[in-house]
């Protein structure tokens, strides 16, 4: 009865056939994705040729042509520029995981509530503040040329280096705060769970709460990934010779402000794939919460 009954049910259900109804729906969904595909692209198509026309029209656009899209100064200014830019690469890289690590530490500290632990709750609220309040090329001004000056022994002069430690201070106010949203976010039920199966309270954060906190957090981490990849074209207002510094050297050099826009490309070719994942990731959460969790 049994094998039967299971062959019977798994006939049954490879002979399903969607009905006609249905299969009329799905081609009129089908008809309506691709009028809407067709229309959103004749009128991007419309607006962009528009504006395309309007600027290449203008009186002045000889000039600017000249200025900011002249392919022989792309070429010619392209290997240095390539160059600048592995150093942008370099810092993104470095700076993420001491943002993380740190940003981490900042929040939990900020998230303890023994009285033995007052001071550093104090000093992380001090951090986050602070840190916060400081415009992060401010930052970079005063640590790029600041500590240097000091000539402090066993540290290091090199503003490349204290730039990178800038950026990952003011970053990591920012992600301490979204770290501790994300922990706060964890239903009390969740803990008081871990705590009736005997976890104890560095336990409870490692195995319960911090796993969940960084996974509903992911979204809006990587939009702070995205804005520190474009900031790391900050070390060049400390003398760096990144991207950005190597253009701007070359464009004063040579009345010519084409590198600008090489450098932007490259920013752009750089943060486009992070924003989409993004994206992806914002998409993959909101359809899991409609499904009620389930991933």
């Amino acid at each position: 009865m049994g094998p039967s009954g299971s062959g019977t049910t798994a006939a049954a259900a490879g002979a399903w056939r969607p009905s006609p109804r249905e299969l009329e729906r799905r081609a009129a969904r089908r008809r309506q994705g691709r009028r809407r595909l067709l229309l959103a692209s004749l009128s991007t198509l419309v607006v962009l040729g528009a504006l395309v026309a309007v600027v290449v029209t203008s009186p002045g656009w000889p000039r600017v042509r000249e200025t900011f899209f002249s392919p022989y100064h792309a070429r010619e200014s392209f290997p240095a520029i390539v160059d600048g830019f592995w150093l942008n690469v370099k810092l993104f890289v470095l700076c993420q995981p001491a943002i993380l690590v740190l940003g981490l530490l900042v929040a939990l500290a900020r998230g303890t509530h023994s009285p033995w632990m007052a001071p550093l709750r104090l000093l992380a609220v001090v951090f986050t503040d602070v840190l916060r309040g400081i415009p992060t090329l401010l930052l970079v001004l005063l640590l790029g040329f600041g500590m240097p000056a000091l000539e402090l022994q066993g540290l290091t002069n090199d503003r490349y280096v204290w730039a990178g430690v800038a950026l990952v201070l003011s970053y990591s106010a920012y992600v301490a705060e979204v770290f501790r949203a994300g922990i706060e976010s964890v239903h009390p039920s969740q803990i008081a769970s871990a705590r009736a199966l005997g976890l104890g309270h560095v336990r409870t954060l490692r195995h319960v709460v911090v796993p969940q906190a960084v996974r509903r957090i992911v979204p809006p981490l990587l939009n702070d990934f995205v804005s520190l990849q474009k900031d790391t074209a900050l070390v060049s207002a400390v003398g760096v010779f990144d991207a950005v510094f190597t253009a701007q050297d070359y464009g004063l050099y040579n009345f010519n402000f084409t590198p600008l826009v090489v450098v932007s490309a490259f920013f752009v070719v750089m943060t486009v794939p992070l924003a989409r994942l993004t994206d992806w990731l914002q998409r993959r959460v909101v359809e899991r919460e409609r499904a009620g969790g389930v991933a």
